[in-house]
C-alpha cells in the first residue's frame, strides 16, 4: 500500500469517526470538563465555555433516550445470571430516564420552557438518574469481569502446556476482559463527576476535580467509539 493509500485510508477512519453523532458529543463533553478543570468554577472564558458546551452537548443528546428504552425492553444474552439482568435493566431505565429529563432541562435552558425552578429540580432529577446509572454499569461489569475470568481459568487450566495466547478464544475473552475493565474506569469515574455535578460532596469534589474526572472520563468514550482499523490483506 503506498503513502498516498494509506493516508486516503486513515482520512476515511477519521471521517467516519466524525459522522458519529456520539463521537461529536465525547468531543465536545471533553472540551466542556476541559473547561471545568481550567475555571476551578471561577468566572471567566472557560467557564463560558464550558456552560455553552454543556448546552450544545444537549442537542446531540435529543430523543436519544429511545436507545436505552430499546435496551431496556430487549432479550438478554442466554445464561446472564438474574442479578446482572437486574442491574442492567436497571441501568437503561435510569439512563433513559435521564436523557429524557435532560431534554426537558435544554428547553429550560433555552427559555422554551419558562418554569425556571421545575427546570433546576428536573435537571437535579436526571443527574440522580444518570449517578444511579453510574453505579449499575460498575456493579454489572464487575459481575461480568468475575464471569470471564472464570472462564478464562478454565482455559488456562486446558491449554496448560500450550501457549493460551494462541488460542483465539482465549484472545477474544481477554480482549472483552479489557473492553469491560475500561468501561469499569469509566463508569467509576462517571460516578465522582456526578456527585461533583450535585454537589453532594463540595469540599472534596470540587470543580476542578469534577472536570479533570469528567475529562479522562470523556477521552475514554472517545476511545471506546474509535472504529476497528481495515485489515491488512494478505498476500
Amino acid at each position: 500500500m503506498s503513502t498516498l493509500d494509506a493516508t486516503r485510508a486513515e482520512l476515511a477512519l477519521v471521517v467516519l469517526y466524525l459522522n458519529k453523532a456520539e463521537a461529536r458529543d465525547k468531543i465536545c463533553r471533553a472540551i466542556q470538563y476541559g473547561s471545568k478543570f481550567l475555571s476551578d468554577g471561577q468566572p471567566g472564558t472557560a467557564q463560558n465555555v464550558d456552560k455553552s458546551t454543556s448546552l450544545a452537548r444537549k442537542v446531540f443528546r435529543l430523543f436519544k433516550f429511545v436507545n436505552d428504552l430499546h435496551g431496556l425492553i430487549s432479550p438478554v444474552p442466554q445464561g446472564t445470571p438474574l442479578p446482572l439482568v437486574l442491574l442492567g435493566k436497571s441501568k437503561n431505565a435510569l439512563l433513559s430516564t435521564f436523557l429524557f429529563l435532560d431534554q426537558i432541562v435544554w428547553l429550560g435552558r433555552t427559555g422554551i420552557y419558562k418554569n425556571k425552578e421545575r427546570a433546576e429540580l428536573i435537571g437535579r432529577i436526571s443527574l440522580f438518574c444518570w449517578m444511579g446509572s453510574s453505579i449499575c454499569t460498575t456493579l454489572v461489569e464487575l459481575g461480568e469481569l468475575g464471569r470471564l475470568s472464570a472462564s478464562m481459568k478454565k482455559l488456562e487450566k486446558r491449554f496448560k502446556d500450550s501457549d493460551k495466547y494462541k488460542n483465539e478464544e482465549y484472545r477474544a475473552k481477554l480482549q472483552k476482559s479489557n473492553e469491560r475493565t475500561l468501561a469499569l474506569v469509566k463508569a467509576g469515574m462517571d460516578i465522582v463527576v456526578a456527585v461533583g455535578l450535585l454537589q453532594l460532596a463540595p469540599k472534596k469534589v470540587t470543580p476542578r476535580v469534577t472536570g479533570a474526572f469528567g475529562f479522562v472520563s470523556s477521552l475514554i468514550s472517545c476511545y471506546q467509539l474509535l472504529p476497528s482499523p481495515p485489515k491488512s490483506k494478505t498476500p
